[in-house]
Order: C-alpha cells, then sequence, then structure tokens
C-alpha cells in the first residue's frame, strides 16, 4: 500500500507524547529474549523495526505476547534449541536488528541466514567481516541475504568506533554468552557514544556486567541474562521533530520525555535553543546522527547559517541522508548546500513549498518534510509517507491532532 499526504501549512499546537525510544525498545527486548525466564516490558509499540527484532528473537525460541502496551517475552536462557539447524532471520529494514543479532546467532545457535528489504543489505558490515576472517567464521553475501557459521570463541575483538556503535552493541550481547574473558578494542574514537551507555544500561538491568576500560569494554563469560521487568522510554529521536515544530512557529506540548535519559538525541534540547537564536552556528552531529533531519528542517527557516557537520555516516541509513535532506529542503524551496560530511543552510524567513516531495523510503525524510511544511507558503504532497510506519506507525494521526490540515490518500 502507497501513502500520498498532501499537508496544506499551517502552525501546530496542542500537547503530544511520541512514541517509545526504538533504540531502548530493541535492547531490552533482545535482552529479554536471551534471559532464563520471563519479562514484562511496559510501553512497546509495535513499529516495522521492533516487529522485525521481535520475529528475529523468535526465530531463536523466544516466545512473546502483547496486550495493552505491555510485552511479555518467555526467554531462551542463552541458547538456542533448533535441531542442528542454522535460523532463519528477516529483519525488514532494520539495521539495529541485522547488527545486534549477527553475533548473538553465532553465539547462540552457530550462525545464522539473515535477509531485509529496502537498502538493509546494502548497508556495509564490513567491521564484522573483518573481525570472522581473524576468528575463521564463515560468512558470505549473496542473492540479497547474508548466511555467517561458526562460534563466537572468547578473546580481543577490534573495531573500529566511528563506522556505527551498532557492530560493539552486537558483540557486547553475544560475548557474555561465550566461557572466557573477552574485550571490545575500539581502533578509532567512538561514535554514538550514546548508544553503547543505553546497551551498558540495559545489559546492567538483565544481569549482565561489563566493564570499560580505556581502550574499549572487557567482560567474562558464561553469564546469565535474568529476567526481569522495566518500561521503554519515550523517544527523544521522534521528540525532536515537535520540536522542529515549535521552532518553526508551533506550540506544542511534549510530554513523558525522561529528562535524565541515556538517550544522546537529548541534544535537541540545546541545538534547537541555538537555532532559535539568529546568527551563524555550526553544531557537530557525531554523537546524535539521527536530530540531522529535524534539525535540518529547523535550519531551514531561521536567521543565520547553519552547519551540521561530522555526518558522513548519515550516508549510510536508510536513504544518503545527506543527499536526500538536501533534495527534499530544496524541492521546497531552501537554501541548503551537501558537503562531504556535512550540510550547511541559509536561512530563509519561509520556504515556498507547492511541490511534490520523495520520502525515499525513509521514515525520518517523511517526517522532517512535514515539519518543514508548517514554514512553507503553498502546501507540499509527500509521496511514499507510508515510510513513517518503520519508527512512528502513528505519526499522521498525531500530526492531525496538532492541528496539522492534511489528506492521507491511500492507494494499491
Amino acid at each position: 500500500m502507497s501513502t500520498t499526504v498532501v499537508i496544506r501549512p499551517g502552525k501546530l499546537a496542542g500537547a503530544v507524547t511520541p512514541p517509545p525510544s526504538k533504540s531502548q525498545a530493541h535492547r531490552l527486548i533482545i535482552a529479554a529474549a536471551l534471559a532464563r525466564g520471563e519479562s514484562r516490558l511496559e510501553n512497546v509499540d509495535l513499529s516495522q523495526d521492533i516487529r522485525a527484532t521481535l520475529s528475529c528473537m523468535e526465530a531463536l525460541g523466544a516466545r512473546w505476547s502483547l496486550k495493552d502496551r505491555t510485552l511479555t517475552v518467555g526467554g531462551l536462557g542463552g541458547a538456542a534449541q533448533l535441531a542442528g539447524r542454522l535460523p532463519r532471520f528477516d529483519c525488514g529494514e532494520s539495521g539495529s536488528t541485522l547488527r545486534f543479532l549477527i553475533p548473538i546467532a553465532l553465539a547462540a545457535a552457530g550462525g545464522g541466514v539473515f535477509t531485509g528489504h529496502g537498502r538493509l543489505m546494502q548497508r556495509p558490515q564490513k567491521p564484522y567481516f573483518d573481525l570472522f576472517h581473524r576468528k575463521g567464521i564463515f560468512w558470505e553475501q549473496r542473492d540479497g541475504g547474508l548466511t555467517v557459521k561458526g562460534r563466537l570463541t572468547p578473546g580481543e575483538y577490534a573495531l573500529p568506533g566511528d563506522v556505527s556503535s551498532q557492530f560493539i552493541t552486537g558483540l557486547l550481547y553475544a560475548l557474555p554468552l561465550v566461557e572466557g574473558e573477552s574485550a571490545v578494542t575500539l581502533t578509532t574514537p567512538l561514535e554514538s557514544r550514546d548508544y553503547v551507555s543505553m546497551t551498558l544500561q540495559a545489559l546492567d538491568q538483565f544481569g549482565v556486567s561489563v566493564q570499560e576500560t580505556a581502550s574499549g569494554y572487557r567482560l567474562s563469560g558464561p553469564q546469565a541474562y535474568v529476567g526481569t521487568d522495566g518500561a521503554v522510554e519515550t523517544d527523544w529521536s521522534q521528540a525532536a521533530f515537535w520540536y522542529g515544530a515549535n521552532l518553526l512557529g508551533g506550540q506544542v506540548e511534549i510530554l513523558n520525555l525522561n529528562r535524565s535519559s541515556a538517550q544522546g538525541d537529548m541534544r535537541v534540547v540545546p541545538y534547537s535553543r541555538q537555532l532559535a537564536r539568529p546568527g551563524d552556528v555550526a553544531l557537530d552531529v557525531s554523537q546524535c546522527p539521527d536530530l540531522v533531519p529535524p534539525l535540518a528542517a529547523m535550519a531551514a527557516v531561521r536567521t543565520g547559517e547553519c552547519r551540521l557537520v561530522n555526518a558522513a555516516r548519515l550516508r549510510l541509513k536508510e536513504s544518503d541522508r545527506l543527499a536526500t535532506v538536501t533534495q527534499t529542503l530544496r524541492t521546497l524551496g531552501a537554501a541548503v548546500e551537501e558537503g562531504a560530511d556535512s550540510l550547511t543552510f541559509h536561512g530563509l524567513p519561509a520556504l515556498e513549498g507547492g511541490a511534490a516531495v520523495d520520502c525515499c523510503n525513509d521514515h525520518r525524510i517523511a517526517m522532517m518534510a512535514a515539519v518543514a511544511a508548517c514554514a512553507c507558503r503553498r502546501p507540499v504532497t509527500l509521496l511514499g509517507a507510508e515510510c513513517v510506519n518503520k519508527s512512528y506507525p502513528g505519526f499522521w494521526e498525531d500530526y492531525r491532532q496538532l492541528g496539522g490540515d492534511l489528506d492521507v490518500l491511500i492507494s494499491g
């Protein structure tokens, strides 16, 4: 089914609770699925990415049910029971699911066959492949799928810290299942450090101990994940779009945010304050790449130049976000220049709009365009707007309840 959304410009106002943190939900669900016993997780929404993680943990032998947004997970105790066959994992379009599960499958089941949709299987896995070459683990990538076979062994795992923290998280989940001492050593400075902090927080919640060191992380195994109860926080990365609507003249009250969260996208608070003031500004997004689309909507409509820097990893997301942010906002009339690892905005008082934009099968591009439409002079048409289901299935409903004047047209 394809969705086209037509937005007539106007300011948003009212109260909204963003969806649960997808990043935290992935981590808690995986820990619960690896644990002994049963866990209950409150405030869970079944976005497409979370469905993918649940499906993959089910493929390992975990069981789950959802009632009134409370997820009950029956864990597999760290070892899959699969009668010698390799499990198959459909990761949808979720990069977190794929990268977290690759080493977990090796530790729990001796490997697996991974598939995905969209750009997922084109996204780089080289840090893992380099490790597998050194550790004697078989891998083969062809026909849109990836097969890995072997067992993780204890020892040192050296990874770059500036490609994706998801590789680090995957190993931190898997190595506690392996008998012996292990270390995850970073060969370059760590970006998206807060995502690893979320991982360590989830591991500790489920009884797994990891020691931070000057060069990375040390841990021993085997350790037992222990089932527990918890709740998923509201998502700061999704809240950032409503911060964007406010900077563009809205009056949206954003509810149920944890001001002491480990989520790195809390940076939207100081960054949006900087953008609310006139003048030139440069914002380092190396630790919060998911904030680039909402920050871009804010930067396009203000007084002064704004540079979003250290953003090269945006090229490896659901779309090449440096290119698609530029393309989308230019179509709406923004003055933006794309660099190799940056975006430069020359702020304007308003955008022209009056155009159709392709959401590029990227949920954050769709939500960015919807926020930018608030500052347009003429209506904006979004093609492929169903992509918000990846992380925020209720986005269009929330947009309308905040006073957004839009038509949602479903076809096919």
